[in-house]
């Protein structure tokens, strides 16, 4: 892909939908494939990583037919799976690795996983240590528990998991790993992590348990088959809220996006900086998805740490520069677990604010930003991370001149289409955009 080249936007007055959510697509297709018949799949996001999750399943020998792009049929193969043939490749994406190998530790043969040089750089450890507390055989062949990943399961036991961190994938490794032990599996939290995993073994008809920060299941129960619908992803949504937040006069509708209450943390931070947000639940039956409104106004400073953290995440990147677009000092703590990311973010972002004339300063766990300073553009790495690339083209729509972002191949790995939905926004007058043709009740 080219370099993306950016220059200041005009106010936004538009409305428009993003595509599936990335986490739960990887899910869904897991669930589907351990299911009892078939499940149809519908707003499946046909990113890098996703496609990664559909290839892993297959190899395992289960039926995956596209009707079309965003919408699969997958035949479950009732919890048993064939040993695969070759490697499985999970590209660029963790979620695959670390999820798959929940799956693949029930299982009664070998498999081996592998991923690109940046998957093969992350920490897998976090869930190598509870399979192997169920049984499972997991070796890392990278230095200090990283990629390649070799795993034989099967037999596994129950236990009762206490994560010394708030991770959804950790969460979900154990938990799938628990439909194929004797007993009750239980994950307890120090804070509450995205539930998705939860919501969907309840809409497959597992019914999990939860209590306070622990979540539990039986094993041996098979999913239900059902047809799924996958919402919009609010972290694709992040991008364009921000972009209409931190800009007075704005005016953006975001419809069919996901607002499970353990994503929504973003809309309570631009809340809190003084953004107007309205949302409207239209549909909750497996995960709740409706409507979000933004009005822009002059942005402030706040502080994002501790408990909401891990519900804001993957939103940092781009709060970072809404932090840099607001007035006053934005304080960002508690966030060590984007130095393994995709690439070190913390690092990542504070280099390029800095490159476009902001104030950072860089913490072990966060940083320290001085809004207000205007921003003007440079040229910027992406890094190979999806989200610092569509962050900073975020950016460069409020700086002085041109932006120049390289390196964004990456971006197909979670928002194919998110450049073109840009060049619309960058390049039709306000009067020409697609009109907000309607806003929520009371706003």
């Amino acid at each position: 892909m080219p370099d993306w080249k950016i220059r200041r936007a005009n106010t936004i007055q538009t409305e428009l939908e993003v595509p599936g959510d990335k986490s739960i697509s990887h899910r869904a297709v897991m669930l589907a494939s351990m299911s009892n018949g078939t499940c149809v799949i519908r707003g499946f996001l046909p990113s890098e990583d996703c496609l990664c999750t559909v290839a892993a399943i297959r190899a395992l020998g289960v039926p995956i037919e596209s009707a079309d792009e965003t919408t699969l049929i997958v035949q479950g193969k009732r919890r048993v799976f064939a040993a695969p043939t070759h490697d499985i490749d999970c590209g660029n994406s963790g979620t695959t690795m670390r999820l798959m190998s929940g799956l693949l530790a029930g299982q009664p043969f070998r498999s081996r996983l592998i991923g690109d040089p940046s998957l093969s750089k992350r920490p897998m450890r976090r869930v190598m240590e509870p399979l192997t507390q169920m049984g499972a055989k997991i070796t890392a062949e990278g230095k200090d528990g990283r990629p390649p990943l070799v795993i034989e399961g099967g037999n596994l036991q129950p236990i009762d998991y206490v994560s010394p961190v708030a991770s959804a994938q950790v969460k979900s490794a154990v938990l799938l790993a628990g439909m194929f032990a004797k007993g009750r599996t239980s994950v307890t939290e120090p804070t509450q992590s995205r539930n998705h995993t939860e919501r969907m073994l309840e809409y497959f008809l597992i019914r999990p348990q939860k209590n306070d920060l622990t979540v539990s299941l039986h094993g041996g129960l098979t999913p239900e088959s059902r047809d799924f619908q996958v919402p919009g992803d609010i972290s694709s949504a992040a991008f364009w809220l921000v972009a209409a937040a931190a800009q007075p006069r704005s005016h953006l509708l975001i419809k069919n996006v996901g607002l499970n209450e353990t994503r929504t943390g973003v809309l309570a931070v631009l809340v809190r900086m003084g953004a107007h947000v309205r949302e409207i639940v239209e549909n909750e039956e497996a995960e709740p998805l409706g409507v979000i409104e933004v009005r822009g106004a002059r942005l402030k400073g706040t502080e994002i740490g501790g408990k909401e953290i891990p519900n804001v995440i993957d939103e940092l990147p781009i709060l970072a520069v809404a932090a840099a677009l607001a007035n006053g000092t934005t304080v960002i703590k508690d966030a060590g677990e984007l130095r393994v990311k995709e690439t070190d973010r913390l690092a990542a972002v504070a280099t390029n604010l800095r490159a476009m004339g902001a104030q950072v300063q860089e913490t072990e766990d966060g940083m320290v930003i001085t809004g207000g300073i205007p921003l003007h553009g440079a040229r910027l790495d992406s890094y190979g991370d999806h989200r610092i690339a569509m962050a900073f083209a975020i950016a460069g729509m409020f700086a002085e001149g041109e932006t120049i972002i390289t390196n964004t191949d990456c971006v197909n790995t979670s928002y194919p289409g998110f450049y073109q939905t840009l060049e619309r926004i960058l390049h039709e007058p306000p009067g020409q955009q697609t009109p907000v043709i309607t806003s929520l009740p009371n706003a």
